[in-house]
């Protein structure tokens, strides 16, 4: 009986390699990446049964990754490993298409059980989120803000680069558009978001985790 087939995504090297040694008893590691770009290339080339993510990575978040995959066809199951312990992530991340969201500095064994769980069909979340997330289920508290939501994928794409300090000429490049869309899609952001400075653009991406601190 062959081995469920994982790709595992995270900017740190050494969390990959540790993750390697806890999964490959029981899983086929198929590939490591340490981007979001990276992760949509091998995601497509590989085809794993079950894609390991993390949130915050360069180059495109690991939601606005998963996003994208999920528009291409891709049926993967998605599981979140993230140091984010807030309603608000796990809920962009179950919106995007994930079915499990596991914290870092949970027990090793919690990451394994999401992936069966996964692997079964069922939704895992590591339980002090899941708590969260019933209570405003049940008291009808929105999770996100309107004007974040209301960013389409390509400004959102464009905001991440922006605030990790890439120029117009090389987000253009990066994406097939011109340096003027890149600008124009900048400058729609701010007058949507009511932000005056690219300064506080930053700022908007880094509290709202499109980009890591």
């Amino acid at each position: 009986m062959r081995k469920p087939r994982v790709l595992l995504a995270d900017d740190h090297q050494i969390v990959l390699e540790g993750l390697r040694s806890l999964l490959e008893p029981q899983f086929e590691l198929v590939g490591m990446v340490t981007n979001g770009r990276e992760l949509l290339q091998a995601a497509r080339r590989l085809k794993p049964d079950v894609i390991v993510v993390d949130i915050s990575m360069p180059l495109l978040n690991g939601i606005e990754a998963v996003q994208q995959l999920r528009k291409s066809g891709m049926r993967a199951k998605v599981v979140f490993l993230t140091m984010h312990p807030d309603a608000v992530y796990a809920t962009r991340a179950f919106e995007a298409g994930a079915v499990g969201y596991v914290l870092k500095h949970s027990a090793p064994s919690e990451l394994v059980t999401a992936i069966q769980e996964a692997l079964a069909g069922r939704r895992y979340v590591t339980p002090i989120i899941e708590g969260a997330l019933t209570h405003a289920c049940a008291e009808g508290i929105p999770l996100r803000a309107d004007a974040e939501s209301n960013l389409t994928p390509r400004q959102r794409e464009v905001l991440q680069l922006l605030a990790e300090g890439r120029s117009a000429k090389e987000i253009a490049e990066m994406l097939c558009i011109s340096p003027r869309t890149v600008e124009f899609h900048k400058y729609r952001m701010m007058e949507e978001l009511g932000i005056k400075t690219s300064s506080e653009l930053v700022r908007y991406a880094v509290r709202h985790g499109v980009v890591g601190e």
